[in-house]
């Protein structure tokens, strides 16, 4: 079996073990194998004749304190969350955390890897590649003191910039007035938009073909091809393709009604904004590199003007809102 030496070694594994059964002086004994005789009286005072593991006795951090790598720690083991998601939380506490060194505190405290909580896990397909323009709108019901409400959510399937609207009903008036609305929040042009086959989207399936869907297009539509938009409708019973808005729904729901109380509406509407705005504007997301929706649509403005209605810096917070 080959020896791994240390770079500097002078002697093998044999030749220490000779050293220590030896009864030979220091002097004899470094004269035949060329040697130092600190070195043997090094090799002597030994009970192995493998070399002693290089670097810190205790290993630490160089970039990271105690405390950082204890708060590291703490979070990891509280959030369960990925590697990118725990990055980009930590950094407004510490700064100058990078993504290398959070990996390196994970492995030495031995969280590296996530526990595995479903099991096995069917292979993830990824969503075709799209410019930006492609945007899932979904309907959800949420609740508050004063009774139900109905919640639209748009997302772009490629920047993942977000908007959302409460309604107190889910017909066609209030779907139209959400793509109204989604058309003046987004700051570049929309060129497909994919909804399930609701009536407040489209006519169910059973009646499209008649002669009453034919001559009168529904307003949603209508709305869609004045704009030079692409309405497309899932398949009936395959959730599949608005996968990306139903997680969306969940994620607003767990950061409002489900872990808040709302005596009325209006509380409701307010925290949704707030949480919107905080999710386009501060939310890196691993699937966007690192950056916010918001970036990613500031970086799309400087490659790709021609996309853009408006200036979409426009639509960052500014020192009053």
């Amino acid at each position: 079996m080959g020896q791994v030496l240390h770079g500097s070694a002078t002697t093998t594994e044999a030749v220490r073990r000779a050293i220590q059964r030896s009864e030979e002086t220091v002097r004899a004994l470094a004269g035949r194998y060329g040697i130092s005789s600190t070195t043997v009286q090094k090799w002597r005072k030994r009970t192995h004749a493998s070399d002693s593991p290089m670097g810190p006795k205790a290993i630490h951090s160089t970039v990271l304190t105690i405390e950082e790598e204890a708060m590291i720690v703490a979070f990891r083991r509280h959030t369960l969350l990925p590697l990118d998601d725990c990055l980009y939380a930590l950094q407004a506490t510490i700064p100058h955390l990078t993504r290398s060194a959070l990996h390196r505190c994970l492995q030495r405290h031995g969280i590296s890897r996530l526990p595995d909580m479903t099991g096995d896990k069917p292979a993830k397909q990824k969503f075709k590649a799209y410019p930006i323009g492609y945007f899932h709108i979904d309907i959800a019901e949420v609740r508050t003191e004063e009774g139900k409400l109905h919640l639209y959510v748009g997302i772009d399937r490629t920047s993942k910039f977000a908007f959302a609207q409460l309604h107190d009903k889910a017909d066609r008036p209030t779907a139209v007035a959400f793509l109204e609305a989604l058309l003046e929040a987004v700051p570049y042009d929309l060129h497909t938009i994919l909804t399930d086959n609701g009536i407040q989207f489209a006519d169910l399936p059973r009646n499209r073909d008649g002669w009453t869907a034919r001559m009168r297009v529904h307003r949603f539509d209508q709305i869609c091809r004045e704009n030079g938009i692409e309405h497309r409708l899932t398949k009936p019973t395959t959730p599949g393709p608005t996968v990306q808005v139903e997680r969306m729904n969940r994620t607003i729901k767990d950061a409002t009604v489900k872990r808040y109380h709302y005596g009325s509406h209006d509380e409701l509407r307010r925290h949704i904004q707030i949480f919107i705005d905080a999710y386009n504007h501060a939310r890196r997301l691993k699937t966007l590199r690192g950056l916010t929706p918001h970036e990613y649509v500031g970086r799309i403005w400087t490659e790709d003007p021609a996309r853009f209605k408006i200036d979409p810096y426009r639509h960052s917070p500014g020192p009053n809102t």
